[in-house]
């Protein structure tokens, strides 16, 4: 059975972008004057799933890190990522496949 690669290694820019994700969230709670378990209390977990959010673990639940967002009222920015409207890349993709022109319509038919 083969494994999962990112069970063991995440690509580093990933590792990296996670572990700044936990320690904003703690900086947040601290900055909010909440003790982890205030925190835990609040969004209905437990205290481990917040240490873990906050040192940038991998495999905690996105629905931790999108409730501590949440109750630090920092959702918004959480609901724009993989907006397809600030997708450049994925914009230019599909107009460089896009058809060139329309197809022309043989007129319409009234055969019923």
């Amino acid at each position: 059975m083969r494994r999962n690669q990112l069970f063991t290694a995440q690509p580093y820019p990933v590792e990296r972008a996670i572990k700044n994700l936990g320690a904003n969230l703690r900086r947040a709670r601290i900055r909010r004057q909440l003790t982890m378990a205030q925190v835990a209390e609040k969004i209905g977990t437990g205290v481990r799933a917040i240490m873990d959010a906050e040192k940038g673990n991998a495999f905690t639940g996105i629905a931790v890190h999108a409730s501590l967002l949440w109750l630090y009222d920092l959702l918004p920015a959480f609901e724009d990522l993989a907006n397809p409207l600030k997708d450049k890349h994925g914009i230019a993709l599909a107009d460089r496949n896009a058809p060139e022109r329309a197809r022309h319509s043989h007129g319409l038919d009234n055969d019923f």
